[in-house]
């Protein structure tokens, strides 16, 4: 396309935003078809000439430079009405990656209408289990995230998701996982409340990194390099769930003389704070966790417990070197976990044919799981099995006390937007229970 008629139909766009406009370039005459167009954008900086003071119309537009014109004219967005806003958001759409390489928060993948931005993803998932005597996994998941801007400094956002039993029919169901209103305070500081999603560790899947996040209030300093979190609240996927003790109900080899529930981390309050420093040759962590309560007095069985843990992460070229070290402070036995591993590559969503692969080994004690961690195959549910015998009316939760095995996980970008995940974890030894077999699950993911 000739510049000439790029800006002639970016001029359309900010058609009433500029009143007046000067003669700009010495090549674009007052008699030209497209004077008006030029002058306009010009005047609003929109559009940029040579450094000799000539516009060049005649000569063929690049995407990029395309797309620097749409970026100028999305700075101007509140100016225009809302057939310009849409025309402009196809543009944006369509330029995307082009965008990205400008340091433009907009992406293909999220689509824009009025002050609602919408984006989401897939995946198609087969689990094979590491547990003896229990069936395989097929499921599916849709998730559709929404982001509303309310003004320059306060947006709310949420999240539907929706899963499938490929098995059962009759087992899907569709849950607002997370919402929840942002605040930013200049640029580096922000405050959260609601249903907010939330990380802890690095690469270690047996720490939390649930769907549905936390419930609570949040405040954060970013400045690039530096990352501070601190938050209170509770969580809201864990394994540790809560049981629901009917009196004559056997529990810890006890007949309950009442009603009663016995809350996990799902209903128990927790503080917690989080570090993170970006030194360039390495990325460093740090982790805090305190659930709320008196171990001694409280029907919640994490009550008053104390974790703590850090993380590194060390770049060399396309390598990274990672590890993970958690301890519960507030138990004797089994109350520690690490893993350390090395990972390759970049599987990148846009560039078909981009891929990476980690390898680590893990050595998780029970006392520092509590469900809600990253990975899809299921290993780490050896630790807690919590039954209930309907005939003797007994209550048992059971599992390993130790787990260590090794895992292995890659992504492959099949197409842009499209990624084959797999993962295998195998070679594990439990104490307190028989060894798990080895688990491995593959998934296909799309982001919509």
């Amino acid at each position: 396309m000739k510049k000439i008629l790029a800006i002639a139909a970016a001029a359309a766009l900010t058609a009433g935003v500029s009143a007046f406009a000067a003669n700009p370039f010495s090549d674009v005459s007052t008699d030209d078809w497209a004077y008006q167009a030029v002058s306009d954008l010009s005047d609003q900086g929109v559009v940029e000439g040579y450094p000799d003071g000539t516009f060049k119309g005649e000569r063929n537009i690049t995407r990029y430079e395309l797309a620097q014109i749409i970026a100028r004219l999305m700075a101007k967005e509140d100016q225009l009405n809302a057939e310009q806003r849409a025309t402009l958001d196809k543009l944006a759409g369509e330029y995307a990656d082009e965008l990205a390489n400008l340091g433009v928060r907009v992406s293909n993948l999220e689509k824009k209408v009025g002050n609602l931005y919408w984006s989401g993803d897939a995946r198609m998932r087969y689990i094979d289990s590491s547990k003896k005597n229990t069936a395989d996994t097929w499921d599916g998941r849709m998730r559709i995230n929404v982001k509303g801007q309310v003004n320059d400094s306060t947006y709310v956002q949420g999240q539907f998701v929706n899963n499938m039993n490929f098995k059962d029919e009759a087992s899907s169901n569709t849950t607002m996982a997370q919402i929840y209103v942002n605040h930013n305070f200049g640029k580096d500081f922000s405050v959260r409340l609601g249903r907010q999603p939330i990380v802890f560790g690095d690469q270690g899947g047996w720490l939390y990194n649930g769907l549905e996040g936390y419930d609570g209030a949040q405040a954060s300093y970013n400045n690039g390099k530096l990352a501070l979190t601190t938050g209170f609240g509770q969580l809201n996927a864990s394994e540790l769930a809560t049981l629901n003790i009917k009196k004559g109900d056997k529990y810890d080899g006890k007949e309950a003389l009442d009603d009663a529930t016995l809350y996990g981390v799902k209903s128990t309050d927790m503080f917690f704070a989080k570090g993170a420093y970006d030194f360039g040759f390495a990325k460093l962590g740090a982790d805090y966790i305190k659930f709320q309560g008196d171990a001694d007095t409280s029907d919640h069985y994490v009550a008053g417990q104390e974790i703590y843990g850090v993380n590194l992460t060390i770049p060399v070229q396309k390598f990274n070197v990672f590890g993970d070290y958690y301890k519960n402070t507030t138990i004797g036995d089994y109350d520690t976990a690490w893993n350390a591993g090395l990972s390759y590559g970049k599987a990148d969503w846009k560039k078909a044919g981009t891929w990476d692969l980690s390898v680590a080994y893990n050595d998780v004690d029970a006392g520092v799981y509590f469900g809600g961690g990253t990975w899809h195959n299921d290993m780490l549910k050896n630790f807690v099995n919590a039954s209930y015998d309907k005939k003797n009316k007994e209550w048992t939760i059971a599992g390993a006390d130790n787990l260590t095995f090794w895992t292995a996980i890659a992504n492959v970008t099949l197409q842009k937007n499209v990624q084959l995940h797999a993962e295998y974890a195998f070679d594990a030894d439990a104490d307190g229970a028989a060894d798990p077999d080895d688990s491995w699950t593959v998934s296909l993911n799309y982001k919509l």
